[in-house]
Formats: structure tokens, C-alpha cells, sequence
């Protein structure tokens, strides 16, 4: 693989505007290179080539320098006949600024597209470093904060096991086998830098005894100073149901109790703090490291492209700056990993390292072989059910409609559900070679996010489980010898929804299990809206719960046949109940309801007005939705519940389209780079998003075959017909989350975001945070 495309896929890419621009570096090059060849005649190039070459072999010649001799000494260099750039840092005020690199060989022809390279090469050195020295500094002020929570967290576990103890009766700590070394909060005082602050002094029982522990505990043992915990209070996050109720009648900051199960939470919130904070630091790491090597790549090329000898000149200056020589993340790194191992891994450096660098899943050859196994044998069941069709000639028999009525809605659940699975892996496919970082975006933990590969096993094996029902199904209807089996004949697509939904709420570690309890926590959430913080999982889930109307209408069918009406003879009367009236309606609303109540939550909280208007567009859907299924179910049509639901849903559709354009996708910007689109695509073909809103706008408008009762297909059944529109629903949410997370994560790199903020369990007020 070539380097630019290597450099690309290793780049964090919430920070890829702060990267080298390799690639116009490279097209510089390219332009150097052309204007050579157009201005040499080919025997110059020819002599010129083999002068370069009898150079380089000349240098087989030279005295040897020896090995520990990292650099030429400066005299050499100055004094070399090859000397092209001269590099130097601008002093701005006494403090060492931008670097700037003097090209002495300007006056030579061409000379000004070299001038233009080495400047840009300096924009973009003096971008990195920038970038990276605001990072730093922003890690040190986080690491001086996390040694804060240390003190208070390592004071606490005092507190906890010996709540008796003071903080200076040191000799029952050593009585008690407890030894803790923890700098004040400012480390600095000390003699120590950040993770330093906190260390442990282990002794042996067997080999010291009790009179040397004591001495050596008041010679080197100094306890974490207790007495932070005057100034310390538990930040209460409003999470769960609980604690929003709890902040009703108490502040967000509550005083410590001394229990076990506040010590634990706090060891939870801060294990997580540190498990963030040393991905942060890896991926300084590997900014500085990639950065350093783009910029020897550049220059190893300008050297090939000018037979000229400027790179080891340029790359001594980025070695001594501050990109190549600070040491502060690596140090930081060993302190992290130290402290972790100690206090949060039980000194078990190999399970410490593991919670610390999760590995990635790994792509394994069994999943693409049983994903294409099923899909095979998923096609080959769907022949076989048409043909079946078309051989018994079921279309026009006197069942068809009995079995669209009774059955179909019962399959059709798992066709809405694998339909939307396949959207999802067509979504995850195209987020990853666009490079759009869904794992981050979602919080999915390391190695836990689901591939393309694994929705689409999930959703082959959903689909071939339905389709030998349904095959199933009809061979038993219609063999004579198992015509008798009714019951159990009716009974498939209720052992198939037992199956699906006892491998959703599986306990065991099987089957992606912690996939499946993140959704099913993001779906509880949904549930209880109002009284969980909405995160992007949250309403994002409700988003897709939108566009599974029809299958969610499909459950409420299945517990009105299976419980009220007579599956035996293939029968119900469930549409002539005004109670199933009544959910049905219901039912369609609740996905609306949660996101006009998400948006709530978001606007009490955040202050934004835009949830607001969000919340409204909700609301009129709620309004559309309920009038237009009400319409829908007159017996005898009025035309004032058709005005009314015409009505209702234009409104709907002309709020949901602006805000899915304009707001969630963030296109049709007139004074864009890219016209009417936006100024960053991630989809390098601008035609993609013009087709993806005519889409979006006709499919929108698919509430127009119930208001106006449009029969498209003559031959096709009522609740076919439905059912394909649910479908073409379920297609534009699949559209319409590839652009809805394109336009996240483009926000992301906007704002250099390329970490979740993770909430600390302490709080010093500021009064404390000075006496300490």
C-alpha cells in the first residue's frame, strides 16, 4: 500500500484537518517534477541523471563517520557544497515561534515551485505543532485533575475501611496491612509530575516484622491526606429515574456518605476516566509518530524529485522541536498505566494492560462462509415459495385471502426487521470506507462494535428461519397427510417470534451479547424517555422505531390473534374490536411520542431552541398520524376526515423534509464551496446527495397510498400493498442514516472531538480546592 493511503487510514479522523496535508505536498512535488522534465531536453535529463547517480556512488568512497555519530557536526554543514535550506525558529516576544526554512537556491530555474513547497511544508509543520502542543497541555491539565480524583478517591477507601481513622494515625494503617503513598493534590510541591503523584510502598509480613513495618511506615509510608474529604462532594449525575427524582429535593452535589456502594460507583466512573484518557494519550502517540514519519516521507520524495540533499537538514530541525523531542505523553502513558494496574487491576499487569488497550474483532472467514451460506439457502427458499405459488396456484385460490388477512402480518415482522438489518450493514459498509467513525459516534466499546459482516449474518440467519416458516407452512397446509396439524400449523410464526425473542434477551455470553444488551438498554431508555439523559443511541433508535410502525402494529396483531381470535380456523376479529382501534392508533404514535418527549428532556436540559422546533415536528407527525389512520378506518369516508388528513400530513412532511435536508443531513447551503451542499463531503461523487434527497422527498410522500387509497397493483392484496410501503419507509431511514451520522461525525472533525467526556465523581468546591 502506498503511503498516502496508509497515512489516511491511520489518521484519527475527528483530528484529520490537523494532519500533514500530504497529498498537496505531494501534488507540489508532482508539479516540480513535470516543469523539470518540460524545461530539460532528454540528453541534459540523461547526463543529469547519471551525474546523480555517480554522486550517490561516490559516497561509497567517503572516510566512514562511525556509528554513534548521529548528525554531521554544524561546520560540515554549512560548509557542504550541497547546502539547500537553512531552518530556524522565529522568536516572537522571547518565546520560540513558527519555523521558517530560507531555500538557497532560489535563483536557479524552477526555483519558485521549490520556494512554494518548502513554504506550505512550513504551514503545515507549524499547524501540526501547534496542534499537538494545545493537546499536550490540555492532557496535563486533565492528568493534574485525574491525580485530584486519586487523592479523594484513595481518602475515601480510607474512610471505608477504617472509618475510625484519622488521617494522621498512621500506625493503625500499618497495623492493618494498608500502605497508600499519595502526593498532595498539587504534585508539584513535591518534587512530582501528574501520575507520579500517586504511588505505593508493598512490603512482605513474612520478612518484616511489626516493629520494622512501623518504622518503615513512619520513615517512608505518607497516607493519602484524608482530610480532602472536608472539601470533596459526589457529583450526581442525572442518569436513571432514581436520581432524577432524588434531584428534586436535593442539589446535583450531594455530600459523601462513606458507603460501599459510593466507593464503588466512584472506582467505576474514574477506572472509566482512565481507560478514555489513555486512549487519548495513544492517540497523540500515534499523531506525533505518523506526523514525524509523513514529513521524512516528503522530504525522502523533494530529495528523488531535485536531486538535491535537503531532507537530513530538515528532519534534524523537526527531531529537536517540540513534535519530535517533548516526552510528556510517553511519560504520562507509564504513569497511567501504573496507576491503573495498582489500584484498579489488583496489581495484575496483564489484565490491566487488556482493559486498557482493548484489541479490535477481529475478521474471522466463518462468518463471510456462514453469511453466504445462509443467504444462499435464503434465495433458494424464496424460489421455492414462488414456485410452490405458482404451482398450486394459491393466488387464486379461495384461501388467499383468508391466509393475507390471518398470516401474511404475522411474516411479515421479520421481513420489516431483516429488511432494516440489511439497510444497517449497507450503512456500517460505506461508514467504514468513508471512513466515518460509527464506534465513536455510538460509544460502542472497543472490539464490541458489530461489521457489516456480522448484521448481514444476523440478518441472513433471521431471514432463513422465516422463510422455511413460511414454506413450512404451506407444505403442511396443503400435504394431506399433515392437513390434519392445524393448530401446530398455525402455531410457526409464534414459535418463530419465541425463538427470536429469547435470542434477544439471552443471558449467556452467545450471539453477540453485548450488542444485544446495548440495544436493549438504548430500547428501555426510549421507554422511559423523560427520565433518561438522551444520548445519539437513544433517539437514534427512536429515529429507526419511526419507520417500524407497521411491525410494531404487527406485534399488537399477534397477541389479538393468538389471544382473542380463533387461530385454529384461521380467523379474528380483531378490526371490528374498538380496542384494537384504539391501540392501533396508539401504537403508531408511541415511536413519535418518545422523540417529541427526547426532545423535551434535551430542551430543559441544553437550552436549545431547536429541540423545541424538533419537539413540534414530532408533534404534527403525532397529529398526522392519528388523523390519518383514523381516516383510514371510517367505514364510510367523510370528506372532511380527507381534508384533515391531507392536511395534517402535508404539514408533517414539509417540517420532516427541511429538518432531515437542512438540519440532520446539514445540505442545500446556497453559499457552500459545493453548491446547495455543504462545504465537506465525505461521498467524493456529488451526485450521490442530490439522488438521495429527490428519494428522500419521494418516499415521504408514500402516506399518500392511505389517504388517497391509490391500488397501484391490481392484483396485489390490500395488506401486500401495505406492507410495501412500510417497506419503502424502511429504505429512506436506511438513506437517510448514512447522511444523518456523515453530517455527526463531519461536526466531530469540525471540533476536534475525538473523545466522549466521561464524568468524574468528585467535585472540590473552590474554597477546599485552595487550602489543599
Amino acid at each position: 500500500m502506498k503511503f498516502g493511503k496508509e497515512f489516511a487510514a491511520q489518521m484519527v479522523q475527528e483530528w484529520q484537518e490537523a494532519y500533514m496535508d500530504y497529498s498537496k505536498l505531494k501534488s507540489i512535488l508532482k508539479d516540480i517534477l513535470k516543469f523539470k522534465k518540460q524545461n530539460r531536453p532528454p540528453s541534459t535529463m540523461a547526463t543529469a541523471t547519471r551525474k546523480g547517480s555517480l554522486k550517490r556512488r561516490a559516497t561509497l568512497y567517503r572516510a566512514f563517520s562511525g556509528l554513534t555519530s548521529r548528525y554531521k557536526s554544524a561546520s560540515s554543514m554549512n560548509n557542504h557544497e550541497d547546502e539547500v535550506i537553512i531552518v530556524s525558529a522565529v522568536e516572537e516576544g522571547g518565546v520560540e515561534g513558527d519555523y521558517q526554512t530560507m531555500f538557497l537556491r532560489s535563483g536557479e530555474e524552477g526555483g519558485e515551485f521549490e520556494m512554494l513547497f518548502f513554504r506550505r511544508l512550513d504551514d503545515e509543520f507549524n499547524k501540526v505543532v501547534k496542534f499537538y502542543k494545545k493537546k499536550v497541555e490540555e492532557t496535563m491539565v486533565e492528568a493534574d485533575e485525574l491525580s485530584k480524583q486519586m487523592n479523594a478517591l484513595i481518602a475515601l477507601r480510607i474512610k471505608v475501611d477504617n472509618p475510625l481513622v484519622g488521617g494522621t494515625d498512621m500506625v493503625d494503617l500499618a497495623d492493618n496491612g494498608f500502605s497508600s503513598n499519595s502526593s498532595s493534590i498539587n504534585g508539584e510541591k513535591h518534587g512530582r509530575t501528574h501520575m507520579d503523584a500517586i504511588q505505593e510502598i508493598e512490603m512482605s509480613s513474612d520478612r518484616i516484622s511489626k516493629e520494622g513495618m512501623k518504622e518503615a511506615a513512619d520513615r517512608e509510608f505518607r497516607p493519602a491526606p484524608v482530610h480532602v474529604l472536608d472539601h470533596v462532594k459526589i457529583n450526581v449525575e442525572l442518569e436513571t429515574p432514581i436520581e432524577i427524582l432524588r434531584s428534586v429535593i436535593k442539589c446535583s452535589k450531594s455530600d459523601l456518605s462513606f458507603s460501599r456502594q459510593e466507593l464503588r460507583t466512584a472506582e467505576e466512573k474514574i477506572s472509566q476516566a482512565f481507560i478514555e484518557f489513555y486512549r487519548k494519550l495513544r492517540l497523540l502517540k500515534s499523531y506525533c509518530f505518523l506526523n514525524q514519519l509523513a514529513f521524512s516521507k516528503i522530504m525522502k520524495k523533494y530529495d528523488k524529485v531535485s536531486l538535491r540533499n535537503a531532507s537530513k537538514a530538515y528532519m534534524q530541525m523537526v527531531d529537536k522541536s517540540y513534535l519530535g523531542s517533548s516526552d510528556e505523553v510517553t511519560k504520562l502513558l507509564q504513569g497511567v498505566e501504573e496507576t491503573y494496574v495498582k489500584h484498579f487491576a489488583n496489581g495484575n499487569h496483564r489484565k490491566g494492560l487488556k482493559t486498557l488497550r482493548p484489541q479490535a474483532r477481529k475478521e474471522r472467514h466463518r462468518i463471510t462462509f456462514l453469511y453466504g451460506f445462509f443467504s444462499g439457502c435464503s434465495i433458494a427458499l424464496i424460489v421455492a415459495i414462488i414456485v410452490n405459488i405458482h404451482a398450486r396456484n394459491i393466488l387464486k385460490s379461495q384461501g388467499r385471502d383468508k391466509y393475507m388477512v390471518n398470516v401474511f402480518p404475522l411474516y411479515s415482522l421479520f421481513g420489516y426487521i431483516v429488511l432494516h438489518m440489511l439497510m444497517c450493514a449497507g450503512n456500517i459498509f460505506f461508514w467504514k470506507r468513508y471512513r466515518v467513525n460509527y464506534s465513536f459516534i455510538f460509544g460502542f466499546k472497543q472490539g464490541t462494535e458489530l461489521g457489516y459482516r456480522e448484521v448481514l449474518l444476523l440478518s441472513s440467519g433471521l431471514s432463513l428461519l422465516a422463510l422455511a416458516g413460511v414454506i413450512s407452512h404451506l407444505d403442511m397446509e396443503m400435504d394431506p397427510r399433515t392437513k390434519s396439524f392445524r393448530t401446530l400449523t398455525e402455531l410457526i410464526p409464534l414459535f418463530l417470534l419465541i425463538v427470536v425473542l429469547s435470542i434477544t434477551f439471552c443471558p449467556f455470553n452467545i450471539i453477540y451479547r453485548s450488542s444485544r444488551f446495548f440495544l436493549i438498554r438504548c430500547a428501555f431508555h426510549c421507554v422511559c424517555a423523560p427520565l433518561y439523559k438522551v444520548t445519539l443511541p437513544d433517539f437514534f433508535l427512536a429515529d429507526q422505531l419511526t419507520s417500524q410502525v407497521q411491525a410494531i402494529r404487527s406485534l399488537e396483531f399477534y397477541i389479538c390473534y393468538y389471544g382473542w381470535g380463533n387461530f385454529r380456523v384461521r380467523s379474528n376479529t380483531c378490526e371490528e374490536r374498538e380496542v384494537y382501534k384504539v391501540l392501533y392508533i396508539v401504537v403508531a404514535i408511541i415511536p413519535y411520542w418518545i422523540r417529541f418527549v427526547q426532545c423535551l428532556r434535551r430542551l430543559f436540559e441544553e437550552k436549545d431552541t431547536m429541540h423545541g422546533l424538533n419537539g413540534l415536528k414530532y408533534f404534527s407527525t403525532i397529529v398526522a398520524v392519528g388523523t390519518r389512520t383514523i381516516y383510514q378506518h371510517q367505514a364510510e369516508k367523510t370528506t372532511t376526515w380527507l381534508v384533515l388528513a391531507a392536511a395534517t400530513s402535508g404539514i408533517a412532511t414539509l417540517a420532516s423534509l427541511y429538518w432531515d435536508i437542512v438540519i440532520d443531513w446539514g445540505l442545500l447551503n446556497r453559499n457552500s464551496t459545493n453548491p446547495w451542499l455543504r462545504d465537506k463531503l465525505v461521498v467524493p461523487h456529488k451526485g450521490v446527495y442530490f439522488v438521495a434527497m429527490v428519494l428522500n422527498c419521494v418516499l415521504r410522500l408514500a402516506w399518500m397510498q392511505q389517504v388517497l387509497g391509490i391500488q397501484t397493483v391490481p392484483f396485489l392484496h390490500k395488506t401486500a400493498l401495505v406492507a410495501a410501503v412500510a417497506g419503502l419507509e424502511i429504505i429512506r431511514r436506511g438513506i437517510w442514516n448514512f447522511f444523518r451520522l456523515e453530517n455527526e461525525h463531519l461536526n466531530n472533525v469540525g471540533k476536534y472531538r475525538a473523545f466522549k467526556s466521561v464524568p468524574l465523581p468528585f467535585y472540590y468546591d473552590k474554597n477546599g480546592d485552595k487550602s489543599i
